[in-house]
C-alpha cells in the first residue's frame, strides 16, 4: 500500500507550486503554446522550461515540438487518475489507513 502513496506523493511535490497549478489550469483549457503560456505567467524562458519539465516528468502534461516552439497539453488520463485518488482518500473502504489505527488505539 505504500507503494501506492508514493506514486501519489510525486504528484503532489511538482503541484506544490503555485504556478505550475496556474499552468494546469490554463492546460485544462486546451493546448497552449510555451510562448503563450509564458506570456501569461510573466516569467522567463528558462524559469516556464524548468516548470514544464517537472510538469511532464510526472506525466501530468504532454508536450509536443512545433517548429521552434513546443505545444503542451493536460493529460487528461492522468489527472483523472490523480482524481480518483483523492475522492478515494475521502471515501470509506475496507483497507483504509484509519481502520488500522482504530484498532491499534485502547483509549
Amino acid at each position: 500500500m505504500i507503494e501506492n502513496y508514493r506514486h501519489y506523493a510525486r504528484f503532489f511535490r511538482v503541484l506544490s507550486d503555485p504556478n505550475r497549478l496556474m499552468i494546469l489550469d490554463m492546460l485544462s483549457c486546451g493546448e497552449f503554446c510555451a510562448c503563450v503560456i509564458l506570456e501569461k505567467f510573466n516569467i522567463t524562458q528558462p524559469t516556464l522550461s524548468c516548470h514544464m519539465k517537472n510538469l511532464c516528468d510526472c506525466g501530468l502534461v504532454s508536450g509536443r515540438k512545433d517548429g521552434k516552439w513546443m505545444h503542451y497539453s493536460l493529460n487528461d488520463a492522468i489527472a483523472l487518475d490523480l482524481r480518483a485518488f483523492l475522492d478515494a482518500i475521502k471515501s470509506d473502504k475496507e483497507d483504509c489507513t484509519c481502520r488500522e489505527a482504530v484498532r491499534e488505539c485502547e483509549c
